[in-house]
């Protein structure tokens, strides 16, 4: 009987499951370098056939800029607030506020807040106001008057003049003695010119301004200041002279009316925004704003503006101790 015996040679498998691992990753190596290929061709070939976004050229621009005399700097939409023209002052170094004329800050006593006012007593109001004045309108002056009216020159009459007798003619053409004359002293009581100023009173701030003096604001004089002053002076003189005849009628209460001025002078967009008091008080205040004569804007005062000209924010108020104000 012949015998066969069978052995197991590991050895042999083990260098099966090698090769099989190798060919697998030189598989896997194979796929991604293909897939690196494939990808990057399609990005060159994308490039190839897509044109390129020309560039824009820009012209050089160059800017000459006058350092002799630089123009003053005011912050821009800086808030405009109205100096006494007897205040002027030279140019402040600080340009807080716009306004008509320059104004240099000064305050009464010490500081004692944050804001670039100056500090002071007075009426908690919701404006700013650095004194007391009561308003007036402005006055050409009144022409003088006699003291004694002129004597009237008496008045022909109606009736048919009688035919005088023959012994009245010596009478009547004979020379009358003139009795003395007495020249009357007229009276020359003239009203002396006077200014539109509105009412104002003294209201309470807390600001940050130490210089000592009469209270007053860091402001430049420039041409909006000065032609916002004349918009003010020519409303505001409008709305006294008619509202103060009828103060009865209104209440207490403030009516907000915003508007523009265009280069004309000419008010367009009236609105009434807010209105505290009757619809009487609101309408006196929109026909002072329309019947005011606005001068024109200078040519270089309007081509700073937008198209529309000047914005205005206009608030009228009457208070409870029967004072009118604006």
């Amino acid at each position: 009987m012949t015998t066969a015996e069978f052995t197991i040679d590991n050895g042999g498998d083990e260098g099966a499951e090698r090769k099989n691992a190798r060919k697998v990753l030189l598989a896997f190596l194979g796929a991604l370098l293909l897939h690196l290929v494939v990808g990057y061709s399609l990005a060159a070939w994308n490039g190839v056939f897509t044109p390129a976004v020309p560039l824009e050229e820009k012209p050089i621009e160059l800017t000459f800029v006058d350092q002799s005399t630089p123009a003053p700097v005011v912050p821009k939409n800086s808030a405009f607030v109205e100096t006494d023209e007897s205040k002027k002052a030279p140019e402040p170094q600080e340009k807080t506020f716009e306004s008509n004329a320059n104004s240099i800050g000064a305050s009464e006593i010490g500081a004692t807040g944050d804001m670039p006012l100056p500090s002071q007593q007075g009426k908690d109001r919701p404006f700013m106001n650095l004194e007391t004045q009561d308003y007036s309108l402005s006055n050409d002056g009144a022409q003088a008057r006699p003291s004694v009216a002129p004597a009237e020159t008496p008045r022909p009459s109606q009736a048919p003049l009688a035919t005088p007798e023959p012994d009245q003619f010596a009478l009547l053409t004979q020379t009358p003695t003139p009795l003395p004359t007495v020249e009357p002293t007229p009276t020359t009581q003239q009203q002396p010119n006077s200014a539109y100023r509105p009412q104002e009173q003294r209201t309470v701030i807390r600001g940050n301004i130490s210089n000592r003096g009469l209270s007053s604001v860091n402001a430049l004089g420039t041409p909006l200041g000065r032609y916002q002053k004349k918009v003010a002076e020519m409303i505001g003189s409008k709305w006294y002279s008619s509202v103060s005849q009828v103060q009865d009628m209104f209440q207490i209460g403030t009516a907000r009316l915003v508007f523009w001025v265009d280069r004309s002078g000419e008010v367009k967009d009236l609105k009434v925004v807010q209105n505290t008091n009757n619809e009487a008080f609101a309408n006196y205040c929109i026909q002072s704003v329309r019947e005011a004569k606005l001068p024109p804007m200078p040519d270089d005062l309007a081509a700073t503006l937008p198209p529309q000209g000047l914005p205005a924010d206009f608030p009228f108020t009457i208070y409870a101790d029967d004072r009118i104000t604006r």
